[in-house]
C-alpha cells in the first residue's frame, strides 16, 4: 500500500485559489443586492486576511489534501471539473433534505413544475433513508391513477434499486418520454412485503384549482399545488361557483397537496381573510425576514369553511392551513399535516445551474413553527372505507299498511348522493356534514 505523506506544491497553488474564491464568495452569497456585490469589490487585503481567521483553515486544508489525493492515487484518472461539482453535492445534500443542487435538468424541471407543466409520473418526492419517499401523487397524473399513496417508499425503478442514489438521480430515472412504462417496487406500511406498480409516464399538465358543487349551496374547491398562477385561478373557481347560486358553505381540500410557491399560499389566504398577518419567516438573512398581511379585499368574506389536510400537506398548503385555523376563518378536518415548516430559495449560479437553498422557516401568524411538527386539525378524521350495514329489514311508520300521509304534501328525501360520497370519499362527506352544522348556527348570510 502506497502512503502520500506529504501534498505536492501543486497543492498550496490550489488551496490558496480555494481561499480567495471564498472570500470573494462569502459577501456576494450573502445577499445578491448591488450594495453587497459593490462591497465585495472593495474589500482590501487586510480586510481579507482578517476574514480568513474566521474561515475553518485547517478543514480547508483537509479538503484541498484530498481533492489531490484522489486525482494522484485514485484507480482512474478523474476530472477536476466532476470532482468539485460532487463535492458541491456534497456539501448542499448534508444540510436538510430540501436543500438541492440543481443542475441542468433539475433547475429546468422545477422551472417547469412552478409553470404547472412537466413530464413524468406526477409525483412529489423526497430522501428518506436512501429510499425515496413519496410526499404526495399530483391529481389526474399517472402515479394518482395508479394507487401510489403519501408515505409510501420507492425502492425500486423498473429493476434499479434507489438505495445509494440521489434524489436528482431518482427523479431522472422517473422521467422520460409519454407512454414509456415504469415499474415501482413499493414499500408500504400495513402492508407485509414490497408490492410493484406499472405505470405509463405522461406529459403532466397540471390544473391548481378545480371545483364543483357538492350540494345546492355548498361549494368544493381542489388546490393540488401551489404554482404562480393559483391565486388568479382560485378566484375564478370561486365566481363560478357563485354564479349557481348563493354560497352557504365552503370546503377547501388541502389534501395530498406538496406546496409549490410562497406567494401563490399567501394569495390563497387573502382570499378569505380580510385583514392581519398571513404568514412571516424568519431566516440570517435580512431579506429573508418577511411578513404578509392580508387585504381587505376578498372573495368570499363570511362563508363557512372545512378546510381538509391530511399527512400529504406540505409546505405551501400548510401555510393556507395554519393561517385560516389562526384567523378563525375556517375548521381544519382530517390528519397532522407533513410539516415541512421551511422556505427555499432558488439562487441561479450560471444561465443552467442553481442552488436551492433553505434560506427560512416560517410561522403561523400566532408564531407556531410547524417544522417537523405539522397542523394539527381541529377535528380529526381519518381515512377511512364506509359501507352500510345492513339494518335486519326493520320496518319504518311509512311501510305500515294504511299509515297517515304526512299533512303537508312533503316527500321523502333521497340520500343517494350523500351515501355515494361517503363511499368514494369519508374525510369529504365528514366535512360536508360539519359544514352544514356551521351554517345551521350561524346567522344567515346577506351576499351581494
Amino acid at each position: 500500500m502506497k502512503l502520500l505523506t506529504r501534498a505536492p506544491e501543486r497543492l498550496n497553488r490550489m488551496f490558496g485559489a480555494l481561499l480567495l474564491s471564498v472570500f470573494l464568495a462569502v459577501p456576494v452569497f450573502a445577499d445578491d443586492s448591488s450594495e453587497l456585490a459593490d462591497d465585495a469589490s472593495e474589500l482590501g487585503s487586510e480586510d481579507m486576511l482578517a476574514e480568513a481567521a474566521t474561515l475553518p483553515l485547517e478543514e480547508l486544508r483537509l479538503f484541498a489534501e484530498v481533492f489531490e489525493r484522489i486525482k494522484t492515487a485514485y484507480v482512474e484518472p478523474v476530472d477536476d471539473a466532476e470532482l468539485l461539482e460532487d463535492a458541491i453535492r456534497g456539501m448542499i445534500s448534508g444540510l436538510d433534505p430540501h436543500s438541492a443542487y440543481l443542475e441542468p435538468d433539475a433547475y429546468q424541471d422545477l422551472q417547469e413544475y412552478t409553470s404547472g407543466e412537466f413530464g413524468g409520473l406526477g409525483l412529489e418526492v423526497g430522501l428518506q433513508d436512501g429510499f425515496i419517499r413519496v410526499i404526495a401523487p399530483i391529481d389526474d397524473t399517472p402515479a394518482q391513477r395508479g394507487g401510489v399513496k403519501a408515505g409510501d417508499l420507492i425502492v425500486k425503478l423498473d429493476d434499479t434499486p434507489v438505495q445509494g442514489l440521489s434524489l436528482n438521480e431518482a427523479v431522472a430515472l422517473m422521467r422520460g418520454k409519454p407512454n414509456e412504462p415504469i415499474v415501482l417496487t413499493i414499500v408500504r406500511e400495513g402492508i407485509e412485503k414490497p408490492f410493484e406498480i406499472k405505470l405509463l409516464r405522461d406529459r403532466i399538465k397540471v390544473a391548481s384549482v378545480k371545483h364543483r358543487v357538492l350540494e345546492s349551496g355548498y361549494g368544493y374547491l381542489r388546490v393540488s399545488q401551489f404554482q404562480v398562477n393559483t391565486g388568479t385561478e382560485l378566484a375564478k373557481a370561486i365566481g363560478s361557483l357563485q354564479n349557481s347560486g348563493p354560497l352557504r358553505g365552503l370546503v377547501l381540500d388541502l389534501r395530498n397537496n406538496p406546496g409549490g410557491v410562497l406567494q401563490a399560499a399567501v394569495e390563497v389566504s387573502d382570499a378569505f381573510i380580510d385583514e392581519g398577518l398571513i404568514v412571516y419567516t424568519e431566516g440570517r438573512l435580512a431579506n429573508s425576514e418577511l411578513r404578509f398581511n392580508a387585504s381587505a379585499a376578498t372573495v368570499a368574506p363570511k362563508v363557512p369553511m372545512v378546510v381538509l389536510i391530511n399527512a400529504g400537506s406540505a409546505s405551501a398548503s400548510e401555510i393556507v392551513a395554519g393561517a385560516l385555523q389562526d384567523h378563525k376563518r375556517g375548521l381544519v378536518l382530517g390528519t397532522d399535516s407533513f410539516g415541512k415548516g421551511s422556505v427555499q430559495t432558488i439562487l441561479p449560479l450560471t444561465a443552467e445551474r442553481a442552488v436551492k437553498l433553505t434560506t427560512a422557516r416560517y410561522f403561523t401568524p400566532s408564531g407556531r413553527s410547524i417544522q417537523a411538527q405539522g397542523i394539527v386539525p381541529d377535528i380529526r378524521v381519518e381515512e377511512a372505507e364506509v359501507r352500510n350495514l345492513d339494518n335486519g329489514g326493520r320496518v319504518k311508520e311509512s311501510d305500515l299498511s294504511g299509515h297517515l300521509e304526512n299533512g303537508t304534501g312533503a316527500a321523502r328525501t333521497a340520500t343517494g348522493a350523500n351515501a355515494k360520497l361517503v363511499e368514494q370519499d369519508f374525510q369529504l362527506f365528514e366535512a360536508l356534514n360539519l359544514l352544514k352544522a356551521l351554517v345551521i348556527l350561524q346567522p344567515p348570510l346577506k351576499q351581494g
